[in-house]
């Protein structure tokens, strides 16, 4: 271990590993806090955005003189006006914020405008004319790719994003030396994150040529970076600041057209303006989990190892790039970072279609190939007469290794989370021994702690953290991260107030600014602990041997021998001498002023993956590790089921903040729990969303949340800081194949589509019992 990383095996902790609620909670539950849509500015404006009624047509004419007419609108702005053309991904700048020449799925922005009250802003929106020429439309990944003619975006032949061929090993070799393979096909639809808050943003262009915006983001530094392009602004002369967030996902990771037609609007009216999202207008710019087929060959031995697998998957990613080459890349890579599989074939297609854009949802791009994995794993071993507990034992990778793909594993606790999942569920009891209609499954999963590669290639670090400590004595810790509900500002004010010995309610957090706070790469891919919390550790370090030299002048003492705890600096071998942690902070200040300190991390280069064609895509600078058990009800006569309780033990490194690990691994199984059972974004044959309300779309309610029971799993990462990972979206993936697992050991029947309907339960056991479909 690097003298830089010298941190994970302290185990006599004050701060960390304690259970702490969240230091920006109490604002949250009594109703203090301040989101994007709460901002108010005096003279703002209101705009709303005109949508196509049309999957795919060509703009031949737009009129908004009777718009412009109408008392109290201000401003509007149409595709001519929004030229630039952007996306979050370098390859994948293809989108405006208002539809150019065409519209590419129902729901696309065409027009926007700004009145002084919202009624009237919704009111004129609907007077704006526009005359369109239909086109074909593409509402599915195969239509899409049997194009010829008319394509959605000229430069993409087949309609086809991007496709990937990756082969590890020798996969027919594989196979022919398996005692069982079984193939099959699996399919999955739209999701939505269906975060509470919908996106809002509010601009306001300054007349000395500044631009201020506040919106709800994930990713305050690509907002910053993506407005400055797209409204030709030099980056200094924006200005981008999160507020509270209500939820994220993945949902709010990419500049939206709310940030880039208010920041116009304003521009143009010089009037603040505000767009908020009404919920419809959230599926339309979501970028959820897209519909997906994923075809799976596994191989196994008649002991139960993995000999190899083959999978093919087609992604429909909607209308634009959004974070697609990515998620497809996803479905891949981790294929092989949880179980030790030698031989690895995968072929993955990403399909620009006429439906809105997806793009990251919790778990990104591994969920649906997870799920299809774990299942054929369960198939396979009840095929071979195996427990399929053991079959995952059976296959465990090891601690500090390479896997066939060129992911380094460094901390791998997935064995103890099997059989930590396997003790708590009684499984050796239950499974395949419980009466018809009552079943136990286990799925598995993993997750990366943060990408070691950015989106925007370059040496910079991925994290920044600065700290200031003032005569005040209170520590400001300036970070730009985006805290959306995880608990990523407390788990840095915690790191930092370990290091420096003091209680947490000494540190306070300053968070997502850009005209404040370093840069940070933001809240996606579980990045943040790991990251920015080594960010933190760092600038806390730098801090601490400034005050540590001032400390050890008092004492006598040399700076190495000195350490900090209950704000005190003690001599380590002579407690009994110390100074406290004000006087050495007063000595500081009085020889060179503000105490400054800062840090930064960058993931490791032999963490960011192998040389082939995609491989910057998937490597994490280490992996969470998680196992669930599902114990489900299904009933027979009606096909409903439901989920009695769910364990889940999860491998997050060190638990820095037990409560917040918890409040994480739980959020997870109701993710799952949805899309296992509910969750489905519904088109009609004209691209049309037909259930786009929470009314409408089904997601579980708290009456059907089971129990959930959380085991913590501490692998201790060597690199992490204080030994942590990730531990915000890992549990999602097992939980889906648990619940499908343990559906087949309560009836029978194996579900190969989601979600698990009681019509699709029935369907199966009919065709069970009498070899024909219902």
């Amino acid at each position: 271990m690097s003298k830089e990383y010298q941190n994970s095996n302290k185990t006599d902790f004050s701060v960390i590993g304690k259970s702490a609620p969240m230091i920006d909670g109490v604002p949250k539950v009594i109703g203090t806090a301040i989101y994007a849509d709460d901002i108010k500015l005096p003279g703002m404006l209101y705009g709303k955005i005109l949508r196509s009624p049309h999957a795919h047509a060509r703009i031949v004419k737009i009129d908004t003189s009777r718009a412009l007419a109408l008392p109290g609108v201000k401003a509007i702005i149409t595709g001519k006006d929004t030229p630039v053309k952007y996306g979050i991904l370098p390859i994948g700048q293809d989108e405006t914020a208002l539809a150019v020449d065409k519209v590419i799925y129902v729901g696309q922005e065409v027009a926007a405008l700004a009145a002084i009250t919202e009624e009237i802003a919704e009111q004129a929106i609907n007077l704006i004319d526009v005359e369109y020429e239909l086109l074909p439309a593409y509402l599915n990944a195969e239509a899409a790719m049997a194009a010829k003619d008319v394509l959605i975006h000229n430069d993409r032949p087949g309609n086809i994003e991007k496709k990937y061929h990756h082969s590890f090993g020798d996969i027919e070799k594989a196979f022919a030396e398996s005692d069982l393979v079984l193939e099959d096909d699996f399919k999955f639809p739209r999701i939505t994150h269906a975060a509470m808050e919908p996106h809002c943003a509010v601009a306001n262009y300054e007349a000395n040529g500044k631009l201020t915006v506040w919106t709800s983001t994930q990713t305050p530094h690509y907002v910053h970076r993506g407005l400055a392009k797209a409204l030709q602004m030099h980056p200094s002369k924006v200005r981008v600041i999160k507020p509270f967030v209500g939820g994220g996902f993945g949902g709010k990771s990419e500049t939206f057209s709310c940030d880039v037609c208010s920041s116009l609007l304003s521009k143009l009216t010089g009037k603040p303006v505000k767009i908020t999202f009404t919920r419809e207008e959230v599926f339309y710019a979501h970028r959820g989990r897209p519909d997906q087929f994923v075809h799976i060959k596994l191989g196994m031995r008649k002991d139960g190892k993995i000999t190899g697998v083959y999978v093919k998957t087609i992604q429909d990613g909607g209308a634009f790039c959004s974070y697609g080459v990515v998620t497809i890349l996803y479905s891949g890579a981790l294929i092989a970072a949880l179980y030790d599989i030698d031989n690895i074939k995968f072929d993955g297609y990403r399909v620009v279609t006429n439906k809105p854009a997806c793009g990251p949802m919790r778990g990104h791009g591994t969920v649906n190939v997870r799920y299809s994995f774990e299942v054929m794993m369960d198939r396979l071993a009840e095929g071979l007469g195996l427990d399929p507990a053991e079959v995952r034992l059976k296959n465990m990778l090891k601690p500090n290794t390479k896997t066939v793909n060129d992911l380094r594993v460094t901390s791998y606790g997935y064995k103890e989370c099997v059989e930590k999942a396997m003790e708590h569920a009684n499984w050796t009891e239950k499974h395949g021994k419980m009466p018809f209609g009552r079943g136990i499954g286990m799925g598995g999963s993993h997750y990366v702690s943060g990408a070691a590669n950015s989106i925007v290639r370059g040496k910079m670090p991925h994290s920044n953290v600065s700290i200031k400590i003032d005569i005040d004595g209170g520590v400001s810790v300036f970070t730009g991260t985006a805290e959306i509900g995880q608990g990523t500002e407390t788990v840095q004010a915690q790191i930092v107030a370990e290091e420096l010995g003091l209680p947490l309610e000494r540190v306070r957090v300053i968070a997502a600014d850009s005209d404040i706070t370093p840069v940070d790469l933001g809240s996606y891919s579980s990045r943040v602990t790991f990251m920015a919390g080594n960010a933190a550790l760092f600038a806390a370090r730098d801090v601490k041997n400034q005050l540590l030299r001032h400390a050890a002048e008092v004492l006598g003492e040399s700076p190495e021998h000195l350490i900090c705890k209950n704000e005190r600096i003690y001599v380590e071998y002579d407690p009994e001498r110390s100074v406290a942690f004000r006087e050495a902070l007063i000595a500081a200040l009085e020889h060179g002023g503000t105490v400054i300190g800062k840090g930064a991390y960058t993931p490791p280069p032999e963490s960011q993956g192998g040389r082939f064609k995609g491989a910057g895509v998937g490597p994490g600078v280490a992996y969470s590790y998680s196992a669930s058990v599902a114990d489900v009800s299904v009933d027979p006569e009606t096909g409903q089921v439901r989920v009695n309780k769910i364990w889940v033990a999860h491998d997050c490194g060190r638990a820095l903040n037990p409560l917040a690990v918890e409040g994480q691994v739980e959020g997870s199984v109701w993710m799952g729990l949805g899309q296992a059972l509910q969750e489905e974004q519904i088109f009609t044959s004209e691209g049309l969303t037909l259930n786009p309300s929470l009314l409408e779309y089904k997601s579980p309610g708290a009456i059907e949340s089971p129990e959930i029971e959380t085991i913590i799993v501490e692998s201790i990462d060597p690199e992490g800081p204080f030994g942590a990972k990730e531990a915000g979206e890992g549990s999602l993936a097992g939980v889906i194949p648990a619940i499908a697992n343990a559906v087949y050991d309560a009836v029978g029947v194996w579900i190969t589509s989601l979600p698990i309907t009681p019509e699709k339960i029935l369907k199966e056991l009919n065709k069970k019992k009498t070899g024909k479909n219902l």
